[in-house]
């Protein structure tokens, strides 16, 4: 398999298909009707996939707001020449006000010292701070009660220093079809939204649906849908699959750095809880472990693949390595099993032939979600664009 390229200090690293996220982004637009704007979650660095790279594919493919979760996020995005309106999903600590205000970063406001705090620096630096207003309507995370929005917003709009420019709350299970707690989040939200115009006040974009909410309740689009996992290739849930056609990103691969036969009988790794049956096994090591976000609950429990052709992990995962095992004579192999050789590349999560490891798969064996997965990965690891 050629690689376009790789870094020079380590043999390991992660690969981001830009052409796969513009084709997401693509497709999630193309759910949306004429008007409604998209605003693309590039946090936690894009799920791992490079915030800034993605971010600028993303635009180009019909993608008009950003979010993020932390003020150090949105400043990453500023600094890089990203210039398109950026939400912080949630409120910062007081002292970030000035960064905010700085960085043209808008928070979701929900506590009325925030708001009043952020009104008046904004006013003292000539400004005036954009935010959009958070309603909870059964998450119980972040946001205003429905039934204390509009003397919320009364008790903040006299102030010139602050703009609402958008307003939205998050579903817990936008991804179950028919569910009765959906149904009364999204009446909640849409009940607030009326009250708040009937009252007068500006709603700003008003925006509900995140990734399986866009896919799945077209009712809900409003001015603008957030959309996340699903930019990177990647289903928030079942129930999504046949709605949209989606091509992950993100391949996770490296090097093989030491071949060994080790005699039969030997151990594998801390804890030796693999011991080598039979003298044709080789036993090969890859530079990536669980400080790379592999996690070390997949020892012994996890496939590699090897010019195409799967290989078991075997012993513990370490914290910057791993090993896996080749046998050289398994009959069972529909094709001849070559020998592993020093490096030689190994598809840690990607395609390599006919096969494919799925973060959906690294997840099951996990016990955990696909979003984290990819989120561990981009955490070390060196990423290559192609």
């Amino acid at each position: 398999m050629a690689v376009s390229r790789e870094p020079q200090t380590r043999a390991a690293w992660v690969e981001v298909d830009l052409n796969a996220v513009r084709k997401n982004t693509r497709a999630f637009k193309a759910l949306l009707r004429p008007g409604v704007q998209m605003m693309c979650a590039v946090k936690a660095d894009a799920y791992g996939h490079g915030a800034v790279e993605c971010a600028r594919a993303m635009h180009a493919s019909g993608a008009s707001q950003f979010a993020v979760a932390t003020v150090d996020e949105g400043v990453e995005l500023r600094k890089a020449g990203i210039e398109w309106p950026v939400l912080m999903l949630n409120e910062s600590p007081l002292q970030s006000i000035d960064v905010l205000l700085e960085y043209d970063i808008m928070p979701s406001v929900y506590d009325m010292d925030f708001a009043l705090a952020y009104g008046e620096r904004a006013v003292a630096l000539d400004k005036v701070g954009k935010y959009h207003l958070a309603i909870d309507t059964g998450m119980s995370r972040i946001g205003v009660m429905p039934e204390d929005a509009v003397e919320f917003r009364r008790m903040i709009d006299f102030h010139r220093g602050i703009e609402c420019a958008g307003t939205f709350t998050h579903f817990a299970t936008a991804d179950v079809v028919g569910d009765w707690d959906f149904r009364q989040q999204s009446t909640r939200f849409m009940d607030t939204v009326g009250a708040l115009r009937d009252a007068g006040l500006d709603c700003g974009l008003v925006h509900c649906d995140n990734t399986p909410g866009t896919v799945l309740h077209p009712e809900l689009h409003n001015d603008m849908c957030r959309v996340g996992i699903g930019l990177y290739g990647l289903h928030p849930a079942d129930t999504t699959v046949p709605r949209i056609q989606l091509v992950p990103a993100m391949s996770v691969r490296a090097r093989v750095t030491r071949v060994a036969r080790p005699a039969v009988g030997e151990g594998v790794g801390y804890g030796l809880t693999y011991r080598v049956p039979k003298p044709s096994i080789q036993i090969a090591t890859v530079p990536i472990g669980y400080a790379d976000g592999l996690s070390r609950s997949l020892s012994n429990n996890m496939d590699v693949l090897v010019r195409g052709q799967r290989a078991r992990q075997v012993g513990r995962i370490c914290m910057d390595q791993f090993m896996f095992a080749v046998d050289v004579n398994d009959a069972r192999a529909y094709r001849p099993v070559e020998p592993v050789e020093r490096g030689d590349l190994v598809t840690v999560m990607g395609a390599d032939g006919d096969e494919e490891i799925t973060a959906d798969e690294m997840a099951r064996r996990r016990g955990t979600i696909n979003y984290e997965v990819t989120c561990d990965f981009g955490m070390r690891l060196e990423k290559v664009f192609i």
